[in-house]
């Protein structure tokens, strides 16, 4: 018998309806979880919408003996994520976990990639994981007990035009750092998953995403987005001990993600540093033998200023 279970959890899987957030809700509907299956149904781009996918994957879970029940809430808006919370505490009485998947990209760059495409990114991946965790927050604090898990991707590390993905990915990992210090001494996790694996999003057009696919067509065993689900279970369980933290998981790897800072160069007299300076000590700088990993803005600055 699995040692991990989730009997008497009840789950949020936003994006649940395709791909990776299906497997994430099929893992947790196998191990004793309450799913809410929320999908909008839309496009990749985020237009649209079709109640099919999030019915469909939640009857799957209850074909499977699962308990299970569909949500179509868009949760980019405010009532949305609201609504998708809603959901569970009707149906199933409590929240214990919300796992945001949801997700869109536009493929764009500069110079041609507009403001437009910046905020339809940042309203499902940024305000759209903001809302259902504000929403489900003060029933987490209530009952001390909380886990979120928040979805980035390496693609923040950018591709020529994915300007506004690489943006609000990035951007995630601000909020969870954020979420962890206001959760201070309460069991409320909040955790980020960077998924490895071939989707439906990672089918779209991008010359980037064409040189890694080698026109490879998915699904393929090794990129199949059930490879993911184990790290999301870690990090949704109440064995997960961790907060504020990112993973990157699927095809078999699991590896942590993680900001750094070099110790750097120290000029001995602050006030006659030169652009010279700069330039002469660039190698020491970036040099990163010694690093530290700041755990909160206060933390950052104290291990910058700890030469004063």
């Amino acid at each position: 018998m699995e040692k991990y279970r989730f009997d008497g959890r009840v789950a949020v899987v936003t994006g649940a309806g395709r791909g990776i957030g299906r497997a994430y809700a099929h893992l947790l509907g196998e191990l004793g979880a309450k799913v809410v299956v929320n999908d909008l149904g839309g496009t990749i781009e985020g237009s649209g919408s079709d109640a099919n996918p999030a019915q469909a994957v939640a009857q799957e879970i209850i074909d499977a003996g699962g308990v299970a029940v569909a949500d179509t809430s868009d949760i980019s808006t405010v009532a949305g994520g609201k609504r998708a919370i809603e959901t569970a505490l009707e149906n199933f009485g409590r929240i214990d976990i919300v796992i945001n998947n949801a997700g869109n990209v536009r493929f764009g760059g500069l110079p041609d990639v507009d403001v437009d495409n910046i905020e339809s990114h940042l309203a499902v991946h940024v305000k759209g994981a903001f809302n259902t965790s504000h929403a489900a927050w003060p029933h987490m604090l209530e009952q001390n007990y909380g886990r979120i898990v928040i979805t980035t991707s390496i693609g923040m590390f950018g591709l020529p035009d994915n300007t506004g993905y690489a943006t609000a990915k990035a951007a995630v990992l601000g909020m969870a750092n954020s979420m962890t210090l206001s959760a201070g001494e309460h069991d409320i996790k909040i955790n980020v998953i960077a998924p490895n694996a071939m989707t439906r999003m990672g089918g779209a057009p991008s010359d980037g995403m064409d040189e890694m696919r080698k026109g490879k067509d998915e699904p393929k065993s090794e990129m199949d987005p059930a490879l993911v689900a184990p790290m999301v279970g870690y990090l949704a369980h109440e064995a997960c001990d961790v907060s504020g933290e990112t993973y990157l998981a699927g095809a078999g790897r699991f590896a942590h993600l993680f900001v750094g800072v070099t110790e750097g160069h120290l000029h001995p007299d602050p006030h006659s540093a030169t652009i010279e300076d700069v330039v002469d000590n660039m190698a020491r700088i970036k040099d990163r033998s010694d690093y530290y990993v700041p755990a909160s803005l206060m933390d950052g600055v104290n291990h910058y200023m700890a030469h004063r």
